[in-house]
C-alpha cells in the first residue's frame, strides 16, 4: 500500500512537473551580473543549439535592473557567430521606462525584469550551434544596478 502511494505520488509530481514545461523553449538563461555593475568587457555568452533551421525562432533579451538604475533605456550590442563562424552584430536601444519614469519591466520590490524581443519569427540560415554574446553599449562604463542579462531563444508560434 505504502509502495503503491509513493508510485502515484511520484506520477503526480511528474505529470505536474511535464505540464509547467515550456515545450517553445529552446533555452532560457540569465547571468548575474557581479556587483551589479556590468563592464563591456563582461559580455554574458550562450551557445544554443538549433536543431531544425526550418522553422522561425523568436529571440529576446532578458535583462533585470534596480529601482536605481539610472536611465530610461538600455543600448546593447548582440553578436550572433554561426557554426561557419560568420558573425552578425547589432546594437539594439531597449526602452525601460516611460518618458515619465515609469519602469515598464514586471516588478517586485526594488527589481524590474524585461524580456524585450530582439528577433521575431527568425529562420536561422543553418542548423547546428550558434554562439551568442551581449554587451551593454553605454557610455557608462560599468553600468550600474543591471542585476542579470540572458537571451531566451523559443520555437515562433
Amino acid at each position: 500500500m505504502v509502495r503503491l502511494r509513493a508510485l502515484l505520488l511520484g506520477l503526480m509530481v511528474a505529470a505536474i512537473a511535464q505540464g509547467c514545461s515550456d515545450p517553445t523553449r529552446v533555452m532560457d538563461d540569465n547571468t548575474e551580473i557581479a556587483n551589479h555593475n556590468w563592464s563591456y568587457v563582461n559580455r554574458v555568452k550562450y551557445d544554443v543549439d538549433i536543431a531544425d533551421n526550418n522553422i522561425p525562432y523568436n529571440l529576446y533579451f532578458n535583462v533585470r535592473v534596480t529601482g536605481n538604475y539610472r536611465y530610461s533605456n538600455m543600448f546593447a550590442l548582440v553578436k550572433m557567430t554561426s557554426p561557419g563562424k560568420k558573425t552578425l552584430v547589432t546594437r539594439y536601444e531597449f526602452k525601460l521606462a516611460k518618458p515619465d519614469g515609469e519602469w515598464l519591466g514586471s516588478g517586485t520590490g526594488n527589481m524590474y525584469s524585461y524580456q524585450i524581443p530582439i528577433r521575431k519569427a527568425y529562420k536561422f540560415p543553418t542548423a547546428g550551434k550558434w554562439h551568442f554574446e551581449i554587451e551593454q553599449n553605454m557610455r557608462d562604463n560599468p553600468l550600474h544596478e543591471v542585476t542579470d542579462a540572458g537571451l531566451r531563444v523559443e520555437k515562433a508560434q
